[in-house]
């Protein structure tokens, strides 16, 4: 079963707005001003959008000895739907379309609940992963947004279930001339072209559990992760980041904005197993990595464009020369009309 109605409510602080941020040394340090000649604030106007949108997740194992990789990945879907931003509240809802998703004879069938968010502050950018997703198919290739040309799913595995929570948070050093929130919450308009670097920290914990072993029976026979039949593994992981974020911006309007951050951390793994056999567990290394980019037109009224963020998490297991590789991302399509209100409907402590 696949859920059809998807929505994601973003708050750009934890409560209301109506708190005076001059009262409040850290919302006033949060609040910051754009320098206008590099970025036009819209957060006062209406930002409406027409969506269409793909979620997705992916789990890799690999044994390095072997050179044996086992991908798996759910039947996600391709959704549209409508949605609207306005000074700290965004608001999105995605529909799933029967005749764009009707693949499950392909792909097996993927129940799931997927609460990515990404909020933009003009100091800080804070991705949370909030994840279920039941149903699972061995792909051929290793592509990471699931169902896509030439991938074949070898087996399907409707027992594998998925469950995860993530936290990344990073801080924009050139807050006043480099937006994140012109391309990926479009109310925002970056007119010259600007960087800046990037650091922060995250944290990570994901699970991944089904009725049998989890590798392959034919790869378990080749000694693939020692032939360990784990049903099993969960992992919690942190690690700090650094990187930087840059927009390109082409005759006055046309943007193209990309940014990657690296994390180097350590991770604790577990693997269990059916019956009375112990578990097995150990400290590890860890390397994630965050990918930003955003392309199209940009401008005081309009914004069309395509945006994609993906996290990869990278770590090693008790099992040495083996690793795990947990992601998860969102591709998005985007057509925006800002509206200019005469009134102010909620108060706010972002722009002016």
């Amino acid at each position: 079963m696949k859920l059809p109605v998807f929505a994601s409510i973003g708050i750009l602080l934890f409560c209301s707005g109506a708190v005076k941020a001059q009262d409040h040394p850290i919302l006033e340090w949060l609040r910051t001003d754009n320098d206008s000649n590099y970025v036009e604030d819209h957060a006062n106007d209406l930002t409406v959008r027409l969506l269409g949108s793909r979620k997705y997740t992916y789990w890799n194992i690999r044994d390095k000895e072997i050179d044996e990789v086992v991908h798996y990945r759910p039947n996600a879907n391709n959704n549209v739907g409508f949605g609207f931003n306005y000074k700290w509240l965004g608001v999105n809802f995605a529909f799933n379309l029967p005749f764009i998703n009707d693949d499950d004879d392909k792909y097996g069938k993927t129940k799931f609940l997927d609460l990515q968010s990404h909020l933009y502050l003009r100091k800080l950018a804070v991705d949370f992963y909030g994840q279920y997703y039941e149903g699972f198919y061995e792909a051929e290739a290793a592509k990471r947004v699931s169902n896509a040309i030439a991938q074949r799913a070898l087996s399907f595995r409707p027992d594998i279930i998925n469950r995860d929570l993530g936290l990344n948070v990073q801080y924009i050093f050139n807050d006043k001339r480099f937006s994140y929130r012109a391309a990926f919450l479009q109310n925002e308009y970056q007119k010259k072209s600007a960087g800046s670097f990037l650091a922060g920290a995250e944290i990570f914990i994901w699970e991944m559990r089904g009725d049998s072993a989890l590798a392959p029976p034919e790869a378990l026979a080749d000694g693939f992760y020692d032939g360990l039949p784990f049903t099993r593994t969960s992992q919690l992981s942190l690690a700090v980041n650094a990187g930087y974020a840059y927009t390109l911006v082409i005759a006055k309007h046309f943007f193209v904005t990309a940014s990657l951050t690296g994390s180097a951390g350590a991770n604790r793994t577990v693997f269990r197993f059916n019956g009375a056999r112990p578990r097995e567990s150990g400290f590890n290394w860890q390397l994630n990595n965050t990918v930003r980019f955003a392309a199209g037109y940009n401008s005081s009224y309009y914004y069309f464009g395509v945006h994609y963020t993906d996290m990869a998490t990278l770590g090693g297991t008790p099992v040495p020369r083996t690793n795990q590789t947990f992601g998860t991302g969102n591709l998005r399509l985007s057509i925006v009309k800002r509206f200019k209100l005469k009134k102010t409907i909620l108060p706010g402590i972002f722009g002016r």
